[in-house]
């Protein structure tokens, strides 16, 4: 599946904090139906085979919705599962070393933090880069936040897509204009709503304000 500006729009990254197993499949369809354009399956605390069964279903699932599925760090998962995707980050696998194991057509996804990381990641093959934190954020306590200014310096020097992600939510989203972000990654702001459909709605139209003052379409 192709990964271009419009499919990383707005961008859903599970977190095992706001899903449970039993709702996970439901909650990711409701935002399906709420217009994310990529979902991203994180899992850090299940067996490989709990995983890929997980990532088996939700595979189809975005499947039967145009929309690309994508594997948080676990490779072998990716490729067994029939991803659409790989998201690694600085600490885990080379991208070159991942381009290797998928292939050409899956999708390689980056976190990136500095220029120099988004610049080595897309000479090494990634398809798109995650860079954040945008803002202060509790999924992932390891992260700072990016200096001010530094998310458009990676936007400049890179022409594959830029998702930001880390802290982004309906009352700072808009705060991302003029950044040159081709999307938005968002963990909690999507799956810890009480109406994810109409949430993800939301967020898709702002999303897009922030797109369009960027002219990158």
């Amino acid at each position: 599946m192709k990964c271009d500006k419009h499919t990383m729009l707005l961008y859903a990254v599970t977190d095992r904090a706001w899903t449970g197993r039993e709702t996970l499949r439901q909650q990711v369809e409701d935002a399906l139906k709420g217009g994310v354009t990529c979902v991203q399956l994180r899992e850090k605390e299940l067996d490989d085979a709990a995983f890929l069964q997980e990532a088996m279903e939700l595979s189809a699932l975005c499947r039967s919705y145009g929309v690309p599925f994508i594997i948080n760090d676990n490779v072998e998962i990716a490729i067994k599962c029939h991803a659409d995707g790989i998201h690694v980050g600085q600490e885990d696998m080379t991208t070159a070393d991942v381009r290797a194991k998928v292939g050409p057509d899956m999708i390689i996804g980056v976190s990136a933090h500095s220029v120099e990381e988004a610049q080595l990641a897309v000479a090494h093959g990634a398809d798109y880069l995650g860079v954040g934190a945008a803002f202060s954020t509790h999924t992932k306590t390891d992260v700072d936040v990016l200096p001010e200014g530094r998310l458009k310096e990676i936007c400049d020097s890179v022409d594959v897509p830029v998702v930001a992600i880390g802290g982004i939510h309906k009352d700072n989203i808009l705060k991302l204009k003029g950044s040159g972000a081709d999307g938005v990654a968002l963990v909690s702001a999507i799956f810890s709503a009480e109406d994810i459909e109409a949430e993800c709605k939301e967020l898709k139209a702002l999303t897009e304000q922030i797109i369009y003052s960027n002219s990158t379409f």
